[in-house]
């Protein structure tokens, strides 16, 4: 039970990582005018991608800055995660699988 645990946490951490890098991608596309959303798909996936990574990215939007017209947020969000995946893995983790087995 712990091992299933363990690795849910892990594979929510890592798809949030994804869905962030997906949205920065796609407003990327969105910015130079390769996509638009008038294209219903690609209006469903920012969509999508907007309501999964908004509730992260949001308040470090209103603390960072952007530099130079840069949203730097997403970056320092992946940061973020990464760092909760490790401190997870490290500390939470082993105690976690003794716990439960």
């Amino acid at each position: 039970m712990g091992f299933a645990i363990v690795w849910l946490v892990n594979a929510v951490i890592s798809l949030m990582i994804w869905f962030i890098i997906a949205q920065a991608i796609l407003s990327w596309l969105v910015a130079f005018d390769v996509i638009n959303y008038r294209n219903r798909f690609v209006y469903s996936v920012g969509s999508f991608l907007d309501q999964i990574t908004r509730p992260l990215l949001e308040p470090f939007r209103r603390i960072i800055p952007s530099l130079g017209g840069i949203d730097v947020s997403p970056i320092v969000v992946i940061l973020l995660l990464q760092f909760a995946s490790v401190l997870f893995n490290r500390a939470a983790a082993p105690a976690l699988i003794g716990m439960l087995g």
